[in-house]
């Protein structure tokens, strides 16, 4: 299974459209226009069929963990520490 292959059924199983994918991307700094997609997106043997390299799949899984369970927590901040501090002690009763 090539990278395209898992590009195009994660967008089909999360009903994603272009614009969904260049916003997810866009919350790990990482630019791609939409029709770079559509080249993805396109059968193999097409003459403007793309190859969708590591980095490309990568960055879109990336964003994909963000826009569903939110930024990571600053784990420097008081409330954090104060979070995790609960935490085990009520594992430790």
């Amino acid at each position: 299974m090539t990278n395209n292959d898992i590009f195009k059924k994660l967008r089909v199983a999360l009903k994603l459209t272009n614009k969904d994918i260049v916003e997810i991307c866009k919350l790990v700094d990482f630019k791609v226009s939409e029709s770079e997609l559509g080249a993805f997106f396109r059968k193999e043997g097409h003459p403007k069929y793309r190859n969708c390299g590591d980095q490309i799949l990568r960055n879109f899984l990336n964003g994909l963990v963000i826009h569903l369970r939110g930024p990571m927590p600053d784990k420097r901040t008081d409330e954090y520490q104060k979070k995790l501090k609960e935490k085990e002690d009520n594992s430790k009763k």
